[in-house]
């Protein structure tokens, strides 16, 4: 008797609709409330706004639904909600800017940007798989890409770090395409060494350290994470690269040993950049006593002083004063969070991003390859890295580093990005998720049952 076992997930395609929709409530509302309490009435353009942001949401809902039916149900309402009250966020920063500015618009075409790039991912892409061909392309490209903007003529110096790539009326931050590259190549490379890199040196305290004769790739990453501080005074795409690096090459060989030496040449480039550049200096000074120097720490201070007066309810959208800390819109947008929502909040706002990434993690854990497995947990350990360095930065649990707040900070680049790489996360999730069909060891060919099993 043959009996088979189809094991089918449920899709969740209705629950991610409900979830869609319950994310474009809360953002148009916070739309009217910022209106409301800064301008004492509704914008004339919030009909084109909340029809922008429904045929977006609704486009992008439709695309899983018809093309990755078994994709997770809960990152893309997370990331519309994120999305959207970094929109209002920006907007509340607008009204109060003087000259005028049209922070809100802008970020909204690049959304647009965003959610197309994310339909086409869904639409053409489907499988993860045929990407594990381009390892040493892909990489040459992404490190090319980071290097950029080192190049005369086109690479711009701005706030200090030269990550910037002008071109005509347009400038771009070239790292957060390359992160996405280098997550794809480090993912297929660590595929196909990861039994040779595996393999354990000398043995201490209990933990196997690799062997010398592999240590080629972490020491060239790490070579290439100093070149980046070094010369483009970028600590947070430094740090980004060689932390995604050393995570995933620790999820491909299962060695503790590969994350101790990665701490210690991180510790080493950190003492390093300590002593050797200024601008590492003043962040450490920044992070460490601020109020030492109220002119040099002037950014600091504001959004210190802008969550106090927050606390934990915050003031209301609309009612407190984000516009006093300079670049509210993009690094420091979650100082502005903090004062108008509170730490309460805030810490919804990080909770957010915590499904994101724990959704993604369990895509990796569910992926039946082992290409997907790497690059699911890649992509998100790159988003939770990201997260906790900005907002560490922004609360003084870190130094400053730098990196963007995904999908709230206002720029084109980190926008953009971002949803590309929800895009792919959809992608395997939905390739992890598909039935799969088993058979039982009773093959008597007398008979055949079906048995479906329904999981969630």
């Amino acid at each position: 008797m043959l009996n088979s076992v189809t094991v089918v997930p449920r899709k969740r395609r209705g629950v991610e609709l409900v979830l869609v929709i319950f994310a474009l409530v809360l953002t148009l509302s916070a739309y009217v409330v910022v209106d409301l309490n800064v301008v004492g009435e509704l914008s004339p353009t919030l009909p084109y706004l909340a029809g922008s942001c429904t045929l977006m949401a609704v486009g992008a809902h439709l695309a899983v639904r018809f093309r990755l039916p078994y994709a997770d149900p809960v990152i893309l309402p997370c990331v519309v909600l994120l999305n959207g009250l970094g929109l209002a966020m920006i907007h509340r920063i607008d009204l109060i800017s003087n000259p005028p500015a049209h922070g809100a618009r802008q970020q909204l075409i690049w959304t647009a940007l965003g959610v197309i790039l994310f339909i086409l991912i869904v639409a053409v892409l489907r499988d993860h798989r045929p990407l594990q061909r381009f390892t040493y392309t892909l990489g040459l490209a992404g490190i090319a890409l980071m290097l950029l903007p080192m190049l005369p003529l086109i690479g711009e110096e701005k706030f200090g770090a030269r990550i910037w790539i002008h071109l005509g009326p347009y400038s771009f931050q070239p790292a957060e395409a390359a992160k996405i590259l280098l997550a794809i190549a480090f993912a297929s490379y660590l595929v196909e060494k990861r039994d040779v890199l595996a393999l354990a040196g000398y043995r201490i305290l209990g933990i196997d350290l690799p062997r010398a004769r592999d240590l080629g790739p972490i020491l060239l990453m790490w070579l290439i994470s100093l070149a980046i501080l070094v010369v483009q005074r970028d600590l947070g795409t430094s740090l980004l690269f060689f932390g995604l690096f050393v995570m995933m090459l620790y999820v491909a060989t299962e060695r503790a040993g590969w994350v101790v030496l990665g701490l210690l040449l991180f510790v080493a480039g950190a003492w390093f950049g300590f002593t050797s550049f200024g601008h590492v200096q003043v962040r450490v000074g920044a992070w460490l006593d601020p109020f030492s120097n109220f002119d040099l720490y002037y950014q600091v201070i504001q959004a210190q002083f802008g969550m106090a007066w927050g606390g934990l309810l915050g003031t209301g959208l609309g009612l407190g004063r984000p516009g006093l800390t300079p670049l509210a819109r993009s690094d420091f947008i979650a100082a502005a969070i903090g004062e108008e929502l509170g730490v309460t909040g805030l810490m919804a706002v990080v909770l957010l991003y915590g499904l994101i990434v724990a959704r993604g993690l369990r895509a990796s854990l569910q992926c039946r390859e082992p290409f997907g497995k790497l690059l699911a947990a890649g992509l998100s350990f790159a988003m939770a890295l990201q997260v906790f360095a900005i907002i560490g930065g922004v609360t003084r649990l870190l130094p400053l580093t730098g990196l963007t707040t995904p999908f709230m900070s206002q720029g084109g680049s980190s926008l953009v990005s971002n949803w590309v790489v929800v895009g792919l996360l959809m992608v395997i999730s939905h390739q992890a998720r598909k039935p799969i069909a088993t058979l039982d060891d009773d093959f008597s060919p007398d008979a055949q049952t079906t048995q479906i099993v329904r999981v969630a």
